[in-house]
């Protein structure tokens, strides 16, 4: 039998990170827009045994832009620090810059809800990050979410060509996070799987090119459908596709588990 140190190393000591509910509300743009703030977001730090897809919203670029600025693996530096140190080296001299929540997914670990309030930091970072590290909640939550790899987003997409900002669905956005979060700490998979659909509806209403664009050919917006219909839930990893998650305490055809990552 090989080592399996071999593909350990070969996968890098740096962890993944899952987006859940609330995506988007990391954006100052949307934030703004949030007549009850602050808005609510959950990331999920998950365990670096799989490579993912490039393009596919587990935010692999952040990740290898840490990989190279620290050598590998995550300094013993305070997180918030490191969250700083790392969205200063992705994001200069961007013109659309990656949200705070790709750097926090892979530097806090176990379950999180990132709190958004434009008038803090202008709503770049959170005004307050709330985490869960219970290995009892992880491994229900391992176990719930099934993830379905199904395209990366295509090149030269861009999802941000139509914005409805409707400050009704910014608010709903960012309280799905906080419902993702309520649900997870109960172990409640129907709620867990509402949260995730109404990410979902608010993502096709506030910017509908995140699931419908001219240069994506998966019918992501059907595919979505059937899932939400047959399971508790399902969101997309990221805007144009990548992975499904689907919530189910059944298994999903095809899938596979992540394995969350709590801290030590």
């Amino acid at each position: 039998m090989k080592n399996p140190e071999s593909i350990k190393k070969a996968l890098g000591l740096i962890p993944n990170r899952l987006q859940l509910a609330g995506g988007w509300i990391d954006q100052p743009f949307v934030s703004r827009h949030n007549p009850k703030p602050p808005g609510s977001m959950v990331v999920v730090q998950i365990e670096p045994n799989f490579r993912p897809m490039d393009r596919s919203g587990i935010a692999s670029g952040t990740r290898a832009i840490a990989t190279k600025l620290w050598q590998g693996k995550l300094p013993h530096r305070p997180p918030a620090e490191l969250v700083r140190e790392l969205y200063e080296a992705e994001n200069k001299g961007k013109a659309d810059p990656s949200g705070s929540q790709d750097m926090i997914g892979l530097i806090y670990p176990g379950v999180n809800r990132l709190d958004y309030d434009f008038k803090v930091d202008g709503g770049v970072f959170p005004a307050h990050i709330e985490s869960m590290n219970n290995a009892k909640v992880a491994r229900w939550l391992n176990k719930v979410l099934h993830i379905l790899p199904i395209e990366p987003r295509p090149s030269g997409y861009h999802p941000l060509g139509q914005k409805n900002l409707d400050p009704k669905w910014v608010a709903k956005l960012g309280q799905s996070g906080k419902d993702c979060f309520d649900a997870i700490r109960h172990m409640d998979v129907t709620a867990l799987g509402a949260s995730l659909n109404l990410t979902m509806k608010c993502w096709q209403t506030l910017l509908p090119q995140t699931v419908t664009h001219p240069l994506i050919k998966v019918d992501l917006a059907r595919l979505l459908k059937a899932y939400q219909q047959r399971y508790s839930g399902a969101m997309y990893s990221g805007c144009g596709g990548g992975y499904l998650i689907v919530v189910s305490s059944e298994p999903v055809p095809g899938a596979f588990h992540i394995t969350v990552r709590i801290a030590k």
